[in-house]
């Protein structure tokens, strides 16, 4: 009896989605498996707990973690990827092997192939899509391959001696051999498949140091040797079609690839050190950098504010804080919302980060004189209705943005303040009127990245009395209308990380924000065209319901979404 009639049986689906679903599976040539996955009938390990009763076979839950590599190299991985089936361990003669799709006859005649050629016995047992797609990765470890890469090299300039390149084409021939391509590319795809933001090839006395930014923070991956560096950093200036023999100065580039049927952007830029060039490489992985508006991590207040600002025809809407907290990613979800059919988008980048289809996105160049307010001069001359400039850093793009959204314009940008309230006295500075704000200024976001819990491990605890004490402290100094909807769990518990196998042992899943949102009302337009303080701010910030970035932190600490040491790490708080 095959899978789909089971499900039908059980009550699982109707007699015309079986119906269906049998016809799809036999004129797509696809097994039902693929085609109830796909349609998704029913989830995973559903599905294959089913499939475990009907073959009699055990499914195995398997951690990626739980697989020596020496086990993997049984059998080999175009072997494994083609028939589905994968090493899992071995306990004297008797190898356990996990199949995808055990009733398979080629697999079964594929696998005892190797048995009599490796003279083992073997067990099998069923495992899940996911699982063998996880383990299938491990066949590419970053060390393991750059390990072979390795000695690849050590092997050429042992046999062919080859000297330090001295000249543009000695650099470019070195770089172009195949261990020091392998290098590069098992290097940016370790970093896209572990979710790095960021890659650090840094020189050091004695070892070329790789670096990875993972959730905000820097880890030590690889050592190379130094005399790698030059050919390294020379590949990486090739692809990003950067001055070979230019070591002297910075140079920034730019260059894509696929990897994992992705297509990825990585921003380079290269920096002289006196131990020689340094690289850095953001990894702009669209399926990680890209998110909804819903998924930042907006409280109901704010989530309300920003909305109400994102849906006016008209205005200055400004996103705030320091490099890397998040800004671009909060005004590339809003101009996802915003991006309709019916309206031309018009956006100003250094550089553009992420490709947005139907948004015209253009890259400046000061080098050759076109920065912002050239762009921007421009850019209102294309018929717009939104535009995005990259960042408010000068008196004339300021003028031309405020001019902007007087004139019918929603614009979006971004602002270098350390919050919300910084904003205003900071478009001051830049030479804007104070009676121009109130009318153009909408709404500022100023927001902060902290690391997310993992949902899987985290654990409930009891706090320490003087955390206890602050939480309680922070809530009662929230706004009235904030604080009435956050629910105290008495005693106090909060969460703490634990580590898991899903999350790599770290206790933490990605990163989300905390935000502070301000909206122009007209009591603010009359403290901006009197004397702003920064006291007679922030009580109006009260009176509108803000919270601070910290009093954001701490409602995600009582929902369970991140840590106290997050949030105090973030905002700068001692204790």
């Amino acid at each position: 009896m095959s899978l789909i009639d089971e499900l039908f049986k059980k009550g699982a689906i109707n007699k015309e989605k079986a119906t269906s679903l049998s016809f799809e599976a036999k004129e797509s040539g696809k097994k039902d498996e693929e085609v109830i996955l796909e349609k998704g009938v029913v989830p995973e390990d559903v599905l294959f707990q089913l499939k475990s009763e009907i073959l009699k076979i055990p499914l195995k839950e398997v951690a990626v973690q739980d697989v020596p590599l020496e086990i993997l190299e049984l059998i080999p991985e175009e072997t494994a990827k083609y028939y589905q089936m994968i090493p899992l361990g071995r306990k004297e003669n008797l190898l356990e092997v996990g199949m995808v799709y055990p009733e398979d006859l080629k697999a079964q005649e594929a696998l005892k192939f190797f048995a009599r050629q490796q003279n083992f016995n073997f067990q099998v047992c069923l495992i899940a899509p996911t699982a063998f797609n996880n383990l299938l990765k491990q066949y590419r470890t970053l060390k393991k391959e750059v390990g072979r890469a390795l000695e690849e090299l050590e092997t050429e300039l042992k046999t062919e001696k080859v000297r330090f390149p001295r000249t543009a084409a000695e650099f470019e021939r070195l770089a172009e051999e195949a261990p020091i391509t392998k290098i590069v590319a098992v290097v940016l795809r370790h970093a896209v498949e572990g979710g790095a933001s960021d890659i650090h090839i840094e020189p050091t006395r004695t070892r070329l140091r790789i670096r990875f930014r993972l959730l905000g923070f820097l880890h030590s991956s690889i050592f190379l040797p130094m005399r790698v560096h030059p050919a390294v950093v020379a590949r990486i200036k090739i692809l990003s079609n950067l001055k070979i023999d230019e070591t002297r100065t910075p140079q920034d580039g730019r260059f894509s690839t696929k990897i994992d049927n992705k297509d990825i952007d990585f921003r380079v830029s290269t920096f002289p050190t006196t131990l020689g060039e340094k690289v850095a490489i953001r990894v702009l992985d669209p399926t990680v950098g890209m998110k909804k508006f819903e998924e930042l991590g907006l409280e109901e207040r704010n989530y309300q504010v920003a909305s109400r600002a994102i849906k006016k025809p008209y205005g200055l809407l400004l996103s705030c804080g320091p490099t890397g907290c998040g800004k671009t990613t909060t005004l590339y979800a809003i101009l996802n919302l915003l991006n309709k059919e019916e309206r031309n988008i018009v956006t100003l980048e250094d550089p553009v980060e992420y490709f947005i289809e139907g948004v015209n996105q253009s890259q400046v160049r000061p080098e050759i004189g076109y920065d912002f307010p050239v762009g921007l001069r421009h850019v209102l001359r294309q018929d717009p209705d939104i535009v995005m400039v990259g960042e408010i850093r000068d008196e004339a793009t300021a003028a031309l943005a405020i001019h902007a959204a007087l004139t019918g314009h929603l614009v979006l940008s971004t602002l270098h303040t350390s919050d919300a309230l910084g904003a205003v006295p900071r478009l001051i500075d830049l030479g804007v009127k104070p009676y121009l704000l109130s009318p153009t200024l909408t709404c500022i976001i100023a927001q902060r990245l902290i690391r997310r819990l993992c949902d899987e491990c985290k654990k409930k605890i009891k706090p320490k009395k003087e955390i206890r004490d602050l939480i309680l402290k922070e809530v009662e100094n929230l706004p009235a209308q904030v604080k009435k909807d956050i629910k105290i769990p008495k005693p106090l518990t909060i969460w703490a990380p634990v580590g898991c196998k899903k999350c790599g042992e770290e206790g933490f899943s990605g990163r989300i924000g905390i935000f502070e949102v301000m909206e122009m009302t007209d009591a603010l337009a009359d403290i901006i065209l009197g004397v702003p303080t920064m006291e007679s701010l922030a009580e109006e910030a009260k009176r509108q319901g803000m919270t601070t970035l910290k009093q954001d932190g701490i409602i995600k600490v009582i929902n369970g979404i991140t840590t106290i040491e997050e949030v105090l790490r973030i905002t700068e708080e001692q204790y």
